[in-house]
């Protein structure tokens, strides 16, 4: 953390940079989860004045919007300005410094506090994905994220999947794929282990049934397939449940894997939650 002063004498891109670090170290302080030797350690200086010190140094940047400094104004001015105060303030300036910069805020670390340490998961026993060949961290941590959310059981992921501990699909993920059940395994293995062999397995792809029609299975397996080419040949024939579409009017009727995924899952648990003996997991 560098004292206000010292920010005063950097010039125009040093000076960004160094200001875009503060505000990302402030928020891990604000948040609890500051890393050793970055933790606010002002004495002579409660943390929220340092934080309306630092923008106020921002607000005299010469390339920083009139919309921006407005917004940033109504932060720093409103009262009472408590931790979820700072942390709005300091997210917001970050990303409006890194806009100058011309650096997309995924090539920075998200700053993700930590999910409460949950004993025992709510899911839907044998509500499982298969994520065949996903290619992009952002991707797989976004399917991640939408699985817990929504109450699978476990993802379950191809040979060629991208490894979900890449750094980025943690970010990603926001702390789901830490809290999920994963398994990597292979077609063969889908149809022949022991823990799955008997689900129905279906496949979320074109030229299926309509997702409004398809009447989904308690429990099961849904195949999603990669970002370029969808489900492949062999994984469509192991989808002996059938196939599901999600249609679409617009002129390139694609959806990112990520957020087709997140509609058929609402769909899926939507229609467990109308029978009345399918309940979740205790």
């Amino acid at each position: 953390m560098i004292e206000p002063g010292k920010l005063f004498q950097l010039e125009g891109g040093q000076k960004r940079r160094k200001l875009a670090l503060t505000y990302g170290a402030l928020e891990r302080d604000i948040q609890g989860i500051a890393e050793k030797g970055t933790e606010y350690s002002f004495t002579n200086l409660p943390r929220c004045e340092y934080i309306k010190q630092i923008t106020k140094l921002l607000l005299k940047d010469p390339k920083l919007p009139e919309s921006a400094a407005q917004e940033l104004t109504r932060l720093m001015t409103k009262e009472p300005f408590g931790e979820d105060e700072e942390l709005r303030l300091c997210n917001c300036a970050r990303n409006h410094l890194l806009k100058i910069i011309g650096t997309f805020p995924a090539e920075w670390d998200l700053v993700i506090a930590p999910h409460s340490n949950v004993q025992k998961r709510d899911f839907y026993p044998g509500l499982c994905v298969y994520a065949e060949d996903i290619r992009s961290p952002f991707n797989i941590g976004s399917i991640f994220r939408s699985a817990e959310a929504m109450g699978a059981e476990k993802v379950l992921i191809s040979p060629h999947c991208i490894d979900p501990n890449q750094p980025r699909a943690i970010r990603s993920g926001m702390g789901c794929i830490e809290t999920m059940g994963w398994e990597q395994l292979s077609l063969e293995d889908l149809k022949t282990k022991e823990e799955y062999k008997d689900l129905p397995v279906f496949a979320l792809e074109t030229g299926g049934t309509d997702i409004n029609d398809f009447k989904f299975p308690e429990r099961g397996i849904c195949i999603i397939g990669s970002e370029e080419l969808g489900v492949s040949p062999e994984a469509l024939h192991c989808a002996d449940y059938g196939r599901v579409t999600i249609p679409m009017k617009g002129l390139k009727a694609s959806l990112n894997v990520g957020v087709a995924f997140g509609i058929l899952m609402q769909k899926w648990v939507e229609s467990i939650s109308r029978c009345p003996e399918k309940s979740s997991s205790e």
